[in-house]
């Protein structure tokens, strides 16, 4: 670490080092204690200390979804959250939705429908459905879409991303 002297008062200026912060995170049913600097975004702790890499970093400014994780069933940008606002909070990322028999219905339905190609995206596509099914607003395949549009696929596979979780939510066809 440098020290800069103020030339008037010989006073130094030694930059500041942040304190870490302890913070207790639940993740897909495991406690986790981490010492993060408190400027660590959810999406890097998740990443980068306890490496779950099934969530993606995306664009990395909340306007992608490749980032989505549900914290305490609500979906959220991880990017957009620091990781010590989040101390206490019930995290599921995609490598924590499974059910008893194996694949999330979701993830059976993605594959089944073929509703990914490259695939970057589909963790974020699934968590995020998942938190659209918590929030039991959706009535129609318009509002899917709709409440859907805050992530993206480059490779297009929207109509069957829309197909996947219909079938799941079990909404009737549009007429």
């Amino acid at each position: 670490m440098q020290t800069i002297l103020v030339p008037e008062t010989g006073a130094s200026l030694a930059p500041e080092v942040a304190e870490k912060h302890t913070i207790t995170l639940t993740i897909n049913g495991v406690q986790h204690r981490l010492e993060l600097a408190p400027w660590t975004s959810l999406l890097d702790a998740l990443r980068e200390y306890l490496h779950l890499t099934g969530t993606k970093k995306g664009c990395d400014h909340g306007q992608c979804g490749a980032c989505t994780v549900l914290v305490d069933g609500k979906r959220i940008n991880a990017c957009l959250t620091l990781a010590v606002m989040k101390d206490g909070a019930e995290i599921t990322t995609i490598e924590g939705l499974t059910a008893e028999n194996g694949l999330h219905p979701l993830q059976t339905a993605f594959i089944e429908h073929d509703a990914f190609q490259c695939g970057y995206c589909t963790p974020g596509q699934i968590c995020s459905a998942v938190g659209l099914m918590n929030e039991g607003r959706v009535k129609t395949v318009d509002d899917i879409r709709e409440l859907m549009s805050g992530n993206i696929c480059r490779c297009g596979a929207y109509p069957n991303i829309v197909d996947a979780i219909q079938e799941v939510m079990q909404i009737p066809p549009k007429a």
